[in-house]
C-alpha cells in the first residue's frame, strides 16, 4: 500500500495579503466576511449565470449584533466576490434569515414581463418590542430588486406575515409551488414547521403544520427548506430540512431532514424520525439555492452557537461550508440525502506532481488539499494532519462501531471552549465491502465525506500553525489515497 498525492504551484490572490498576519486561520477556499460577523447563509437565489449568496452579517464587531444581510456572487460556487451589504436594519428591526426567488411571472408587481424581479422574503425582528415585553417582534418582510440583485428596495407595505404573538416566528423559506400555481412558505414557528401559501409574495394564507411530534428536539427549530428531489428510480420525493439549535448528533447546532409528499398544503413525512445531513459539529443554519432547475446546491454555516463567538480570529468570523450537491440514495430500505462537494471544484483540483508515501511514513503538504481514496470496510484506518508543534486533527473508520471520525483533541487551540477538544462521530450508511472517502481540508476546517456522501460531517480547528504534515499511521492493505492541491480563491 501506497500513499500518492499530488502538489501544484499555488495560486495566491493579493487581496489578503497585506492582513496575512492578523488572519491566521482565514481559509483559501471557503467563503469568509471580509471583516465583522456572519452566521447563517440565506437569500441564495440563481439568477442569469450568477449564484448569489446573502449572510446574516454585521459588520462592526465579530460577534453577533444588529443582523444586515451581507452579499457575495460566484459564476462557480467557489470563488466568491464580496458585494456592499444588501439589506440593512430599520424601523421595523434587525435582517434576519429568509430566502430569496425569482418571480419570473411577476406575481408581486414589483417589475415587469420583461424584468421579473428578485425578492427577498426576510423575518425583520425587533429588539425594541422583545425588550417592551411583547410576544410578537418577528415578522416576516419583503425587499426585491430589478436590477439583478445589485440592489435591494423595502416593500412599502412590510410586514406582509404578522406573528400571531409567538416569540420564535422566523426564517422563511418560499418556492414556487408547480401544481398548485401558488407561492409555498415554511416557516420555523418554536419546535415545528408551518407552511403558508400566497399568489403575489404579498397575501399569505397559512396551510398547515409539521412536527411538534417529529424528528430532534433538543432545541429551538430554525431555517427550514422545502423542496424536492428525484430518486434513483426517477420517483419524485419531497425534502424537509429543519436546523436545530441545540440538540445536534454531537451536540450543539446540527441540520435533520425529513423526506415525504407534499400537495401543496400538507407535509406527511414517510417517517418522523429524525436523519441528519451532516453529523459533524459545524454545519448549521443549511440551505439550498432557489432556481436552479433539478439540481440541489446547499451550503451551510460552518461553525457552531456553542462556540462561534468565541473562536480565535480577529478580524472575522466563521466561514460557509463548501457548497454541496444534494441527491437521494436507497441502502437497503432507507433513502438517505447524499451530500458531496459541486463539480465546480474540480476546476481547482491540481494533478501537475505525484509523490509517494509509504504507510507509516510522513511528507509535508500545504494547504488547502483535497483527498480522495478508496478503503475496504473490513478493517480500521486513519490519516492524519498535523504540524512541527504536535498539533493534529485525525480522520478515520472504526470497523468494531461502524462510523467514522474526526478527532480534533489535540487540533490546537481549544480553551475557549470547555467542549471544543473532542472526538466526533458518525454512523456508516453504506453497506458495501469497499469505503470512498473525499476530504476537503483547508487552513481552519475539515469536511469529510464518505460513501459518496451518505456520511457526512464537517469541523473546524485552530492550530498555532497551520498544519504541513501528513501521516499514514497505521495499514490498510487495499488503501489508495490520491492527495489533490486546491488551488486557494482568498
Amino acid at each position: 500500500m501506497i500513499l500518492r498525492f499530488c502538489l501544484a504551484s499555488i495560486l495566491v490572490i493579493s487581496s489578503l495579503t497585506s492582513i496575512a498576519q492578523n488572519d491566521q486561520h482565514r481559509p483559501k477556499i471557503h467563503f469568509t466576511p471580509e471583516k465583522g460577523w456572519m452566521n447563517d447563509p440565506n437569500g441564495m437565489v440563481f439568477y442569469k449565470g450568477i449564484y448569489h449568496l446573502f449572510y446574516q452579517h454585521y459588520p462592526d464587531s465579530t460577534v453577533w449584533g444588529p443582523m444586515h444581510w451581507g452579499h457575495a456572487t460566484s459564476t462557480d460556487l467557489i470563488r466568491w466576490e464580496r458585494k456592499p451589504i444588501a439589506i440593512f436594519p430599520d424601523t421595523l428591526g434587525m435582517i434576519f434569515s429568509g430566502s430569496a426567488v425569482v418571480d419570473k411571472r411577476n406575481s408581486s408587481g414589483f417589475g415587469s414581463a420583461t424584468n421579473p424581479p428578485l425578492v427577498a422574503i426576510f423575518t425583520s425582528h425587533s429588539a425594541e418590542a422583545e425588550k417592551s415585553g411583547s410576544n410578537s417582534f418577528e415578522n416576516q418582510s419583503l425587499a426585491f430588486s430589478t436590477d439583478d440583485g445589485k440592489t435591494w428596495r423595502k416593500f412599502a407595505g412590510n410586514p406582509v406575515l404578522r406573528s400571531p404573538g409567538i416569540r420564535d416566528f422566523r426564517d422563511p423559506k418560499v418556492m414556487w409551488h408547480e401544481p398548485s400555481s401558488k407561492w409555498i412558505m415554511a416557516l420555523a414557528v418554536v419546535d415545528k414547521i408551518e407552511f403558508y401559501s400566497s399568489p403575489d409574495l404579498k397575501n399569505w394564507t397559512r396551510e398547515s403544520e409539521y412536527g411538534k411530534n417529529a424528528g430532534a428536539h433538543g432545541g429551538v427549530w430554525e431555517c427550514p427548506d422545502l423542496f424536492s428531489l428525484k430518486d434513483e428510480n426517477g420517483k419524485n420525493v419531497w425534502v424537509l430540512i429543519v436546523n436545530i439549535n441545540p440538540g445536534g448528533p454531537n451536540k450543539g447546532s446540527a441540520t435533520q431532514y425529513f423526506l415525504g409528499d407534499f400537495d401543496g398544503k400538507n407535509f406527511k413525512a414517510y417517517a418522523d424520525s429524525t436523519k441528519w445531513i451532516d453529523y459533524g459539529p459545524d454545519e448549521y443554519a443549511g440551505i439550498t439555492w432557489s432556481n436552479t432547475g433539478d439540481r440541489k446546491i446547499f451550503i451551510g454555516w460552518m461553525s457552531n452557537w456553542d462556540y462561534a463567538q468565541v473562536v480565535p480570529t480577529l478580524r472575522w468570523r466563521s466561514a460557509a461550508t463548501i457548497a454541496r450537491e444534494l441527491k437521494l440514495k436507497k441502502t437497503g430500505s432507507e433513502l438517505y440525502i447524499t451530500s458531496t462537494p459541486v463539480d465546480e471544484i474540480e476546476k481547482y483540483t491540481s494533478t501537475a506532481e505525484v509523490h509517494t508515501l509509504k504507510p507509516g511514513g510522513m511528507d509535508k503538504m500545504s494547504l488547502p488539499c483535497r483527498i480522495k481514496t478508496t478503503i475496504s470496510a473490513e478493517s480500521d484506518f486513519s490519516l492524519l494532519f498535523g504540524n512541527e508543534s504536535g498539533e493534529s486533527v485525525v480522520i478515520g473508520y472504526d470497523k468494531t462501531a461502524n462510523q467514522f471520525y474526526i478527532d480534533r483533541t489535540k487540533s490546537g487551540k481549544s480553551n475557549f471552549n470547555a467542549g471544543f477538544a473532542a472526538k466526533h462521530t458518525v454512523p456508516r450508511f453504506g453497506n458495501s465491502s469497499m469505503i470512498n472517502l473525499d476530504v476537503i481540508l483547508d487552513v481552519s476546517s475539515i469536511e469529510l465525506f464518505a460513501d459518496e456522501g451518505l456520511s457526512t460531517m464537517t469541523s473546524i480547528f485552530f492550530p498555532t500553525k497551520d498544519y504541513n504534515r501528513i501521516y499514514l499511521p497505521q495499514a490498510n492493505p487495499s488503501t489508495m489515497i490520491h492527495y489533490f492541491k486546491l488551488k486557494p480563491v482568498f
